[in-house]
């Protein structure tokens, strides 16, 4: 093990001036945030009480972190220098080759920098497979509460046999290499991406039908990107190579989606069941307008207070998800800088060394906290709507 290490306020500050590009952007975000705030709607009412303040930076902060990584970390996640084993927090390089500032872990690789690259992951599946499952459960719990009958009870039953499952179990079959083999995950994650551009293009027709001027390169546009994307997504068949994801990571992704769908769709259903009563839906069958239309152009806007409140606490749950997936050594490579991936190496030698478990478990509770604030605070503001 390295002898030469700094001291513990070098290390704060070393650490904290890594992050500049992230103090940086959270600076131009927050201040044109406050000086637009009056502009912005929903985000900017977030910026009238402490927590909503405390939720957007910390949120940020985690944002930035996962944009600029390759700036911040002063190490690649993956690279591993044999004498800075178990390195303890501020150990040197030889030769100049910079600095461990949280230590190094049984492998020798700098803990800060996967702490770093952790949060990439974070920030690719969480809120993008919570965006497909409010797709998938907005698609499905729309005409389930607003027609009732036969189409509410195959959808509602369909809906709570997923929910009976228990989730760890559930998520440690979809990923098991037994069924990773048989292609089901790819079949799956084949169904759920098409949701998204059934969702546009029926947003896009039921409003746009008379005007053809707007509809057809709508359309265009969403046909044609949203099958560059479910090319790239499910087949790997980006020419461009622009749009991949790693197949463990689409087996978590497709994970998360088909179990946060149900919960969605539960959610959309009652909302639905609750709104379709209003008047202003009354008047908008009057005029004659298609149902789609009521439920996409009437309902769904006036949703969406608590579908936002319910997304951010739904990406808090799925990063939770993605930890404890991690920590038992699902999905994800078992080199992966995930968090999850990162406590679990270290758990095993935590007598020994407290030190490589607490940046990633620092880093997780703080994500989610900042997420669980940033709920509260939408969620006061919509009550307040």
């Amino acid at each position: 093990m390295p002898t030469e290490t700094i001291g513990a306020f070098q290390i704060i500050l070393g650490a904290i001036g890594r992050f500049w590009p992230v103090w940086l952007a959270l600076a131009i975000v927050f201040g044109a945030s406050i000086y637009y705030r009056k502009k912005l709607g929903l985000y900017g009412q977030l910026f009238g009480t402490g927590v909503g303040i405390a939720g957007v930076l910390i949120c940020g902060f985690w944002l930035f972190t996962a944009i600029f990584a390759s700036t911040i970390a002063p190490f690649d996640p993956l690279a591993q220098i044999p004498v800075m084993k178990d390195a303890l927090p501020g150990a040197v390089v030889p030769d100049g080759g910079g600095i461990y500032y949280f230590g190094g872990d049984k492998l020798a690789r700098d803990i800060f920098s996967r702490m770093v690259y952790g949060s990439q992951i974070v920030m690719i599946i969480a809120p993008a497979a919570t965006a497909f499952a409010l797709m998938v459960g907005a698609t499905l719990g729309l005409p389930a509460g607003y027609y009732g009958g036969r189409i509410d009870s195959v959808l509602s039953f369909l809906a709570n046999l997923v929910l009976a499952f228990p989730v760890i179990l559930l998520f440690y079959l979809l990923v098991t290499p037994g069924i990773v083999e048989t292609g089901l995950p790819r079949w799956m994650a084949g169904l759920f991406f098409l949701f998204p551009i059934i969702f546009f293009v029926a947003l896009f027709y039921t409003r746009f039908k008379n005007r053809p001027e707007r509809l057809y390169p709508l359309l265009a546009i969403t046909i044609i990107l949203g099958g560059w994307i479910y090319a790239g997504l499910v087949f790997d068949a980006d020419p461009l190579g622009i749009v991949r994801i790693d197949p463990n990571q689409l087996n978590i992704f497709v994970a998360v989606v088909f179990a946060s769908s149900p919960g969605v769709f539960r959610i959309v259903r009652g909302l639905v069941m609750d709104i379709k009563t209003r008047d202003y839906i009354a008047a908008a069958q009057t005029r004659g307008e298609t149902p789609w239309y009521i439920m996409l152009w009437e309902i769904l806007p006036n949703a969406r207070g608590p579908l936002i409140v319910d997304a951010c606490l739904r990406i808090g749950y799925t990063t939770i998800l993605l930890g404890t997936l991690g920590y038992f050594g699902l999905g994800l490579a078992p080199e992966s800088p995930d968090w999850g991936t990162a406590i679990k190496d270290a758990s095993r030698l935590l007598r020994s060394f407290i030190h490589p478990a607490l940046p990633p478990t620092i880093a997780l509770m703080s994500f989610v906290l900042g997420l669980n604030l940033l709920a509260d605070a939408l969620r006061e503001q919509s009550l307040k709507d």
